[in-house]
């Protein structure tokens, strides 16, 4: 397992960066060919683009899947994952898993025009989150670490909610026309009953989806991390075989 998952790692970094930049291309591709509201608005789109938490979700998790092989690669003994390292992937990994759920829940059935097809969409939203929810379970190196991690995981779900919340009256909906803009409907209060109460309750639920999520990671690699100490530490009590013994009379 250890020699075979950098390799793992660092291929479906490869996978996600690609379905990321074939959606960008789509995204600008439709926005220069786009006729009325939408025309000239490319960097309108592209920075919505980048304010989809899928796209946000999956671009950190390329950049740690890519730290871990590269590092795993180079180093042959690497041992548990450094701190630093080990808490960037607890938050990739929560951020995947609920990109995953949210979308099979409540966006499948929802198009997402102008900036996807098939394979994409399945990658960012199925492919990818399986894979990093696979690593938690099975991924070499686990770190045990404390329970503080799972607020470092909700820092950027709070920034993010933030942003879009400020940012989205003032940004005119290049499809639509409408004098704002929400990544998501949910996020919307012109849709979701109760408006923005609505909306509070929809970011409360998400929160704590994130925070069981990283909760739930951490506690799988203190676990994990705890066992594999407790084995390296019986390996090097165990007795000498019997090749390092001197001979006997």
């Amino acid at each position: 397992m250890t020699t075979v998952w950098p390799y793992l790692r660092l291929a479906a970094a490869a996978l996600g960066a690609a379905a990321i930049l074939r959606q960008l291309a789509i995204a600008v591709g439709n926005a220069r060919a786009a006729e009325g509201v939408a025309a000239g608005q490319v960097g309108t789109v592209v920075a919505n683009f980048f304010s989809y938490f899928t796209i946000i979700s999956n671009l950190c998790a390329v950049v740690v899947l890519v730290l871990l092989g590269v590092r795993a690669l180079r180093r042959r003994d690497v041992g548990v994952d450094p701190a630093w390292l080990a808490t960037l992937l607890v938050c990739a990994s929560a951020y995947m898993i609920v990109t995953g759920v949210v979308y099979n829940l409540l966006l499948r059935s929802i198009p997402i025009a102008g900036i996807s097809d098939v394979w994409t969409n399945e990658t960012l939203h199925l492919i990818a989150p399986l894979f990093l929810l696979i690593d938690v379970l099975v991924g070499p190196q686990r770190r045990a670490l404390p329970w503080r991690a799972v607020l470092v995981a909700a820092v950027l779900p709070v920034l993010w909610v933030l942003y879009t919340m400020i940012r989205a009256n003032f940004v005119v909906g290049p499809a639509t026309g409408d004098p704002w803009w929400y990544p998501y409907p949910f996020l919307d209060p012109h849709l979701v009953p109760g408006g923005y109460v609505g909306v509070a309750g929809y970011i409360v639920g998400i929160a704590a989806v994130i925070l069981g999520v990283a909760a739930g990671v951490v506690a799988v690699g203190r676990r994990r991390g705890r066992r594999d100490t407790n084995q390296g530490a019986r390996a090097s009590a165990s007795p000498s075989t019997g090749a390092d013994r001197p001979a006997g009379n």
